[in-house]
C-alpha cells in the first residue's frame, strides 16, 4: 500500500504549525498523597508538518495516547503535567519529520467544599496541563510545561450597586446617611469563570489546590452545589460585600500571586483569563493578561 501521508502535497512550500487530534478522552491514573486518583482527561495532541509531506500519520498520535495513558492503570503518573510531558517527548520519536510537538490535557477535578462544615460536597474544578517539545541538534528535545486550574464563582456588580443606592436614597429619604453608603444593597450578579496558568521553569512546581484557592479568593464569592435557604443568603451577602468588575477579579488575582507563591521563581510565566457571564446584559465580559511573577513582584507596593 502506498504511504499517502509521505507523498508530496499540492502546495509543497507550506509548512503547517500544528496538525493533530483533539477531544480524545482517556482515564489517567495519578498518584497523589499516597492514593491513586483517576482523572477523565480530554487530550489534544499535535506536531508540525513539513512542507514536503501530505499527511501527519495521525493514527500514531492515537496509538501513543493509548500506550502512555492506558499503562497508568498499573503505573500511575505523578500528575497530569507529567503525562503531557511524556506524550510530547514521545511524539517527536513517533514523527521523525516533526520538529515540534504540543500536548494539552484538561480534566475535571474534585475538592471538598461547602458553605459550612455540615454542607460539604465534592465540587468540580478544571485542571489544565500543557507541554511543548522542540527537537534540538543534540537529539534531546527542549521541553516547556504549563499547569493551570479553573474555578467557577460569582461576582456582584459595583456599578449597578451604586446606582441602586442612589435610587434608594431618592425613594426613601430616611435612608440617607453614612450607613447606607456601607450597606451592601442589591445589584446584579454574574457567574464568574477564571482560569490561571503558570508556565513553569525547570524544577519549579505548583499545587493545583493552591491555584484554585487563589482564584476563589479573587472572586466576589465562591459558589456551592449544596445550599439551604440560609446558606444562599450567606453567599449572596458575601458577594455583595465584595462587589467586583471582571477587571477587579483579574487585578486581585494577579496582585495576590507573589504572596501566595513565594517559592516560584521570577521567570515563571503567568497567564490569566476571567469571564463574567452577565445576568442583565445580552453579552459576557472578559479580561485576560499575560506576565511573569517577577514583573508582578516588582509591581507590588513595597
Amino acid at each position: 500500500m502506498r504511504d499517502v501521508h509521505a507523498m508530496s502535497p499540492d502546495h509543497d512550500r507550506l509548512e503547517l504549525r500544528h496538525v493533530g487530534l483533539e477531544g480524545v478522552r482517556k482515564p489517567l491514573h495519578v498518584e497523589r498523597a499516597g492514593r491513586v486518583v483517576t482523572l477523565t482527561v480530554t487530550f489534544a495532541v499535535s506536531v508540525d508538518l513539513p512542507a514536503d509531506r501530505k499527511g501527519s500519520d495521525l493514527s500514531r498520535n492515537a496509538e501513543l495516547l493509548a500506550e502512555i495513558v492506558d499503562r497508568t492503570a498499573t503505573r500511575p503518573v505523578p500528575g497530569l503535567e507529567a503525562a503531557c510531558l511524556a506524550i510530547a517527548r514521545e511524539l517527536l520519536t513517533r514523527h521523525p519529520s516533526a520538529q515540534r510537538s504540543r500536548v494539552r490535557g484538561e480534566a475535571v477535578y474534585f475538592l471538598p467544599r461547602g458553605v459550612s462544615a455540615d454542607r460539604m460536597s465534592l465540587e468540580d474544578f478544571v485542571l489544565v496541563a500543557e507541554a511543548e517539545a522542540t527537537r534540538q541538534p543534540t537529539g534531546e528535545p527542549e521541553l516547556v510545561r504549563s499547569v493551570g486550574a479553573e474555578a467557577v464563582g460569582m461576582t456582584a456588580c459595583p456599578c449597578a450597586m451604586e446606582g441602586v443606592r442612589e435610587h434608594l436614597q431618592a425613594e426613601f429619604p430616611a435612608l440617607r446617611g453614612p450607613e447606607l453608603r456601607d450597606l451592601p444593597v442589591v445589584t446584579h450578579n454574574q457567574r464568574n469563570r477564571t482560569r490561571l496558568t503558570f508556565d513553569l521553569p525547570e524544577g519549579a512546581e505548583v499545587e493545583a489546590d493552591a491555584m484554585i484557592a487563589a482564584i476563589e479568593a479573587a472572586q466576589s464569592a465562591p459558589t456551592f452545589a449544596i445550599l439551604k435557604r440560609g446558606d444562599e443568603a450567606k453567599v449572596v451577602l458575601a458577594a455583595h460585600r465584595a462587589p467586583k468588575f471582571v477587571e477587579d477579579v483579574m487585578r486581585d488575582l494577579l496582585a495576590a500571586l507573589p504572596g501566595r507563591f513565594p517559592a516560584l521563581p521570577d521567570g515563571t510565566g503567568v497567564r490569566a483569563w476571567t469571564r463574567s457571564e452577565e445576568s442583565i446584559h445580552k453579552y459576557d465580559v472578559v479580561a485576560e493578561h499575560a506576565t511573569t511573577l517577577g514583573a508582578l513582584r516588582h509591581a507590588a507596593p513595597a
